[in-house]
């Protein structure tokens, strides 16, 4: 009659309600120390992963916004045109949004006041102007002034800033890749371009990089019929990359060595921000597995002080397996407490965050706004370092389950 599962789950809710039971009070101590541990510890957990979510995904913005996805080197894009009769169009790639004509050569680019090396792009500004983040962070005009002929130039504040130039001044641009020997000996290819816009994107990159009209940097370096211009893909999701370069070497028999992506150059950078939040989140799972651990030693009391009342359970008919699930389902419930109420104090002070750090006094201002820290929450993630937390209380709770399935009736009752 106690094979069901409701005894058992209606004995332990019994045990993991504080005061129903007669415990001591080192036990009941012991017991909500465990669940605010377990509570502490998810909600330290889903702040800290939810903030280290948003730098992430700003980095990804603001760097990613700049750096070409994937590009392909002239030899690639040879074959590409070669086998385009025959196959479908590279943007045909589930997760490529676009394709663009690109090139891209190192430049030194001097002011009236100073003189700094940047990365020159050769852009279609139609393209730039649908597909990139930098189009939507313009401080003063816009792709739609790269017209071809005009040489006109895009630069980020940073780079303006250093150089001390705004929209409408003139700098010279000179590539020392394209340099021709003259009776004065060799010259660098230079040439004078007008700044028509400024980006910011808040990036490490602003400072780096220029744009100017595909078809001018082909001039300028000496290539007017551009045969030596890349093919710049974008990316829906740049961290995708590993699946469209797969479908570039099967599926358009592109070598890999003609394939550079965002990785070569950007991939440490992001490599070290995952390890250090992978370590955080090792960390802070560790307070809650100590905390659920807790349960070991309260739900060991438990059965200590009750193994006259699981003696007389056996001898009414009660199997062992009844008896280990009431304290599995003990540890379970407490899991349940802890892991509800960490969820519900950590999401809220998530979304509550920049508030709190405005009325505390220490605001930061890390999101591409300047609004505050930048939090992104993942549901996804959040249920499953729930679900792992209450796996975690369950397993606590396996040992003193068994040590309770494994009393004696005959020698608890002698002892009481």
């Amino acid at each position: 009659m106690f094979s069901s599962f409701s005894l058992p789950a209606f004995i332990a809710f019994r045990y993991a309600k504080s005061g129903s039971v007669k415990q001591t009070s080192f036990v009941s101590f012991i017991n909500r120390f465990s669940v605010a541990g377990i509570a502490l510890g998810l909600m330290a957990l889903i702040i800290v992963v939810s903030v280290m979510n948003g730098l992430e995904g700003q980095l990804k913005q603001r760097i990613l916004g700049i750096v070409p996805h994937i590009e392909l080197a002239p030899q690639g894009t040879t074959a590409l045109k070669d086998e385009a009769a025959q196959k479908a169009p590279i943007s045909s790639i589930p997760g490529v949004i676009a394709v663009m004509p690109f090139r891209q050569t190192e430049t030194v680019v001097q002011s009236r006041s100073d003189l700094r090396g940047v990365q020159l792009h050769g852009v279609d500004p139609s393209v730039m102007q649908a597909h990139t983040l930098v189009a939507q962070n313009m401080e003063q005009g816009g792709f739609n002034y790269l017209s071809e002929g005009q040489f006109n130039v895009i630069i980020g504040r940073a780079l303006a800033t250093k150089l001390n130039t705004r929209v409408g001044d003139r700098l010279r641009v000179m590539v020392a890749g394209a340099s021709v020997y003259t009776p004065f000996g060799r010259m660098p290819s230079q040439r004078l371009v007008t700044v028509a816009g400024v980006f910011d994107l808040g990036s490490q990159m602003d400072d780096k990089v220029m744009y100017m009209h595909l078809a001018d940097v082909n001039r300028l370096l000496r290539d007017p019929k551009g045969s030596g211009q890349a093919q710049r893909l974008f990316l829906d999701d740049a961290f995708n990359y590993l699946a469209v370069v797969q479908q570039l070497t099967s599926q358009f028999s592109i070598p890999a060595e003609q394939i550079k992506t965002w990785r070569e150059r950007q991939g440490p950078l992001f490599d070290a921000v995952k390890m250090e939040k992978n370590m955080m989140m090792l960390m802070l799972l560790l307070i809650i597995a100590v905390a659920a651990f807790n349960i070991v030693s309260a739900l060991v009391m438990v059965v200590t002080e009750k193994q006259g009342d699981i003696a007389v359970l056996l001898t009414q008919g009660m199997r062992p397996n009844a008896v280990m699930w009431i304290f599995v389902l003990n540890g379970l419930f407490n899991g349940i407490k802890g892991c509800g109420i960490g969820l519900v104090l950590g999401v809220i002070i998530t979304l509550q965050l920049n508030n709190i750090l405005a009325l505390m006094g220490s605001p930061l201002s890390l999101a591409a706004d300047g609004s505050g820290l930048p939090i992104e929450m993942d549901p996804v993630q959040i249920v499953s370092i729930t679900l792992g937390s209450l796996l975690l209380c369950v397993l606590a709770s396996l040992y003193p389950a068994r040590k309770a399935m494994k009393i004696q009736p005959s020698q608890a009752l002698q002892n009481e």
